[in-house]
């Protein structure tokens, strides 16, 4: 059943909550994507075999939760993060992010002392640096000034709408500009037909955290990850993150 929480900012947060055994997990989405996906259900199904607690929502902006997508910005949605991990969790709790879901797990780990470990499922931190900005052409770029907004295709249904606010406000969250301590393990799992997110990135994010951090390269797997191997592989290394925690 899907409840709400009403944040300090003001959002409405649409989630859905399986109590059980700890850690907690707590699934991040990607950008544009919602509870309703394929990886966030299918965890959802196994958490609740296994009697595990588990947590998957929206950002704001996204799916059932309040606001409009163009209003909001990474900050924002690292808030919803951590306002759900803070009020609907309890004890140690294990992140899986996927795609922007990683970025936002990132900035949640530095805010929120008792997450213990993470899956990052194709993460993509800094996309909107590295990847949206660095990739305008200049009529982009003056558009984005001009009009504070660009639309770009999706293969995922309709054109994104890009924001200056996205951007700008990007750049005040980007973290592979430094290293990150992390006090638990962290498993990454990149495909290597991923279009979106290069594994250069998975690269450059390996060696920008500093603890028990491991890589996987999956070949041939895209950017969804949803196969059914892709799905037993995150079940695989979620299980083995809970396991040193």
């Amino acid at each position: 059943m899907t409840e709400h929480l009403h944040t300090d900012q003001g959002r409405r947060i649409a989630y859905h909550r399986t109590p059980g055994q700890g850690p907690w997990v707590v699934f991040l989405g990607g950008f544009k994507s919602d509870m309703a996906g394929t990886k966030a259900v299918h965890l959802d199904r196994w958490a609740r075999t296994r009697g595990r607690a588990f947590l998957r929502f929206d950002y704001s902006g996204h799916g059932k939760s309040s606001g409009a997508f163009e209003d909001g910005a990474i900050g924002d949605w690292a808030q919803d993060a951590v306002a759900a991990i803070e009020a609907l969790t309890e004890g140690p709790v294990v992140l899986v992010g996927s795609s922007m879901g990683g970025w936002i797990a990132l900035l949640a780990m530095r805010r929120v002392a008792r997450i213990a470990g993470l899956v990052g499922i194709a993460a993509a931190p800094d996309f909107t640096e590295d990847s949206m900005w660095a990739g305008f052409d200049a009529g982009q770029r003056a558009a984005l000034d001009r009009d504070g907004r660009v639309a770009l295709p999706s293969e995922y249904g309709d054109p994104y709408v890009i924001t200056r606010r996205l951007i700008e406000d990007g750049r005040d969250h980007l973290v592979l500009r430094s290293v990150q301590p992390v006090s638990g393990p962290v498993r990454l799992l990149q495909g290597t037909e991923d279009a979106d997110v290069d594994r250069d990135v998975a690269l450059r994010l390996l060696d920008h955290l500093s603890g028990d951090v491991r890589l996987t390269l999956v070949k041939g797997a895209d950017h969804r990850f949803s196969n059914p191997a892709c799905l037993a592989l995150i079940e695989r290394t979620l299980e083995e993150v809970l396991g040193c925690v």
